[in-house]
């Protein structure tokens, strides 16, 4: 490679930091990101405090998984918090965001000014998609803090019981919450290139919005029904719950690694098609 190529390389990555820099910091200084984190961090709070205050505790096997653990430990009241919110609130926000990548610049108008500077239609869909990541990640550990919180604030906190019987302490406890979320965040990750590519067709970005959040939940009702358990392992919802394998010893990494690569392919296919709709759309006149 040429000094001139070199050159023209590091300038190219610089733009593509620059652009995923502002565009990141453009989406956490909105009021709205923050009160949608702070929904999510108020999910497993309101779970706490219903337990705390009950005058039965919960029993084995009723209600969400492991909520009956939380009063034995406050640390799982994090871990129900996104067996919870992973159905409905997580994908709700993240709906929200990835509907809002191209169809919100469009609407205000901004979007042909980005195009004309050096980033290009390419570059400007990749950072779009790396800050919606950013903001699964966000999301997820927005719940798994609210859980801690409450969990430390209102019950004891000691040895945890894996699914495998085996107890770990507080600190591997805290570790697996940890990859908990990054497991949630992986997961969302699909549907955050559905709702990328979903962005591209409209210029409206509430439509965009309410497309990705209803094809999350008509996925998870195909993924209900028996009749239709030859679809199953193609929904980008089928390892969503897989989470609770992560608390087994030794971690059973199987799911993870099979929810990661279902996703993969969804923000393949989901990648191309939003390519070819952004890359042939007449957003300049």
């Amino acid at each position: 490679m040429s000094r001139r190529e070199r050159a023209v390389a590091r300038t190219s990555r610089g733009v593509g930091v620059r652009l995923f820099r502002s565009e990141v910091g453009v989406l956490f200084r909105r009021w709205r990101t923050w009160a949608m984190l702070a929904a999510l961090a108020a999910v497993p709070v309101l779970i706490g405090l219903a337990v705390r205050f009950s005058p039965t505790p919960p029993a084995p096997g009723r209600g969400p998984a492991f909520l009956d653990q939380v009063t034995h430990n406050g640390l799982f009241a994090g871990v129900v918090g996104l067996i919870v919110s992973t159905p409905l609130f997580l994908p709700l926000t993240v709906g929200v965001v990835a509907g809002d990548t191209i169809a919100g610049e469009a609407s205000l108008g901004t979007l042909r000014y980005l195009l004309t500077a050096p980033a290009g239609r390419v570059r400007l869909l990749v950072v779009k998609f790396a800050a919606t990541a950013v903001f699964c990640a966000a999301a997820a550990l927005a719940v798994v803090v609210g859980g801690v919180l409450v969990g430390l604030a209102l019950f004891p906190v000691g040895p945890a019981t894996l699914l495998s019987g085996d107890a770990v302490g507080p600190g591997e406890a805290g570790g697996r919450l940890v990859l908990m979320a990054g497991y949630v965040t992986v997961s969302l990750l699909g549907l955050a290139a559905i709702g990328l590519f979903a962005s591209t067709l409209t210029t409206a970005p509430v439509g965009a919005m309410a497309a990705t959040v209803v094809l999350a939940v008509v996925a998870q009702v195909l993924g209900a029904l028996d009749q239709l358990d030859w679809l199953h392992p193609w929904l980008f919802t089928e390892h969503w719950l897989g989470v609770a394998d992560l608390l087994r010893r030794p971690i059973a990494w199987g799911s993870f690694g099979e929810n990661a690569l279902l996703q993969a392919g969804y923000v393949a296919l989901f990648g191309a098609l939003a390519y070819g709709r952004f890359t042939t759309k007449d957003v300049l006149s």
